[in-house]
């Protein structure tokens, strides 16, 4: 069990990670679209695009995953699956739904340095 367990932390913190890097990544390519996509304010897109590698690898050493479903109502999630309507107009649908869901800021700025 205790590798199994082993494992699953492996994986989270190689997401989170990958995620931060993407973050990263967003964050220079095209500022405004990436914090809409991430609902991010705009002191943790700052933060987040300050962080060097190592912080990045020290914040991803964590049990718990860094980013998380932005659906709280499964209704929306199931409404995106199951929604009959053409693929343009299903990707359109599903970011007015993501659009609606209100900024969760996840990191501090002292969580950064640790």
């Amino acid at each position: 069990m205790t590798m199994h367990v082993d494992s699953l932390l492996g994986d989270i913190q190689d997401t989170n990670l990958s995620y931060l890097l993407l973050v990263q990544r967003l964050l220079n390519e095209d500022r405004a679209t990436a914090m809409f996509r991430l609902k991010l304010t705009e002191s943790m897109a700052d933060l987040l695009a300050s962080l060097s590698v190592k912080q990045l690898g020290q914040l991803s050493r964590t049990n718990q995953l860094l980013c998380r479903l932005c659906f709280d109502d499964p209704e929306q999630l199931v409404k995106l699956i199951h929604d009959p309507r053409d693929q343009g107009l299903g990707q359109t649908h599903a970011a007015l739904l993501m659009a609606s869901v209100p900024t969760v800021t996840q990191f501090t700025a002292t969580s950064a340095g640790r």
